[in-house]
């Protein structure tokens, strides 16, 4: 279940992680991934309004989207032999637009996450959930207050492993560590369905 991040215990969580993410990033609390993650995104406005205009159908398949992923962008392609012709007519309402000559995929992912942060009493635990996201986004571990010999191992893995540090001290929250910048080595109908479960969560 997902709920809007609470202002006054992630304000200061966002503020630190600033640096890292676009300054439109709204944030949201829900459980994904088997942990509980505070998530920084961005909706993608033009493709919300699309997909409302439309009564697109929700795209939580990922051989749907694989087949997506295979069409290029707002460009007509020929849909080819009788069975490619049934296969575009399976594809959810608002993907694409198609007729008997040609296909037009429309459907582009709904929203970016930025950044993906996970709270953790224990560092390999925090280190280990964040780990989860790497194939989606950027991400961090929330600590609390560590010793200096805990925080220097916990710094040393996380850059490592590409995972931002932050840690809540007396006196707010300081980022210890910046998560490594996000690239993805390919778009993959994984990190796709990723964005389409938390967009359908959110609406």
């Amino acid at each position: 279940m997902a709920s809007v991040a609470n202002p006054v215990a992630w304000r200061s969580v966002r503020e630190a992680a600033l640096s890292q993410v676009s300054s439109t990033s709204e944030g949201v609390v829900l459980s994904v991934l088997g942990t509980r993650a505070f998530l920084l995104y961005r909706i993608d406005e033009a493709e919300h309004r699309r997909r409302e205009a439309v009564g697109a159908e929700r795209l939580d398949s990922i051989p749907v989207l694989e087949h997506l992923l295979g069409l290029p962008v707002d460009l007509p392609v020929p849909v080819g032999s009788a069975a490619g012709r049934a296969e575009v007519r399976r594809l959810p309402r608002g993907a694409v637009e198609w007729d008997t000559e040609l296909v037009t995929r429309r459907a582009v992912r709904p929203l970016a996450v930025d950044l993906a942060v996970v709270r953790a009493t224990d560092w390999r635990t925090g280190l280990e959930r964040a780990g989860r996201f790497a194939p989606f986004c950027r991400r961090a571990v929330l600590l609390r207050e560590a010793t200096r010999t805990e925080l220097d191992e916990t710094l040393t893995e996380a850059a490592f492993y590409g995972i931002g540090v932050l840690v809540h001290e007396q006196d707010g929250i300081r980022t210890a560590l910046e998560s490594e910048a996000y690239w993805p080595q390919r778009h993959t109908a994984a990190a796709w369905h990723f964005v389409e479960e938390l967009y359908g969560r959110l609406r």
